[in-house]
């Protein structure tokens, strides 16, 4: 996924961080400098479903408008079919049938 926060603000006339906070802060969501540059700069691990909807109803947008789908990321993620399939170049696991166990020290 791909945090889209800026270009969404950017395209609602919302060029500033700082403008956004301001809206966000009007609306009922209080953010800190720091989680409001950190929010506007980088994609977040995590946010909360009700700030969400506080930035959505602020920008006038859906949650896809904010996260948008990067497929090809997930199939780079993938591993390869040869390897799924039991390559040579995968290593190959034997179990060990029976009680090879080795004797307790006397």
């Amino acid at each position: 996924m791909r945090w889209n926060l800026r270009m969404t603000a950017a395209e609602r006339g919302i060029w500033k961080s700082t403008e956004m906070r301001r809206r966000l802060a009007e609306a009922g969501l209080e953010i800190s400098a720091g989680k409001m540059s950190m929010l506007w700069t980088t994609t977040p691990t995590s946010i909360r479903l009700d700030d969400l909807d506080v930035i959505c109803a602020v920008l006038e947008c859906s949650p896809t408008d904010l996260l948008v789908r990067e497929p090809e990321a997930v199939a780079a993620r993938r591993p390869h079919k040869a390897a799924e399939a039991g390559d040579a170049r995968s290593p190959k696991v034997t179990p060990r049938l029976g009680r090879n166990r080795s004797k307790p020290p006397a």
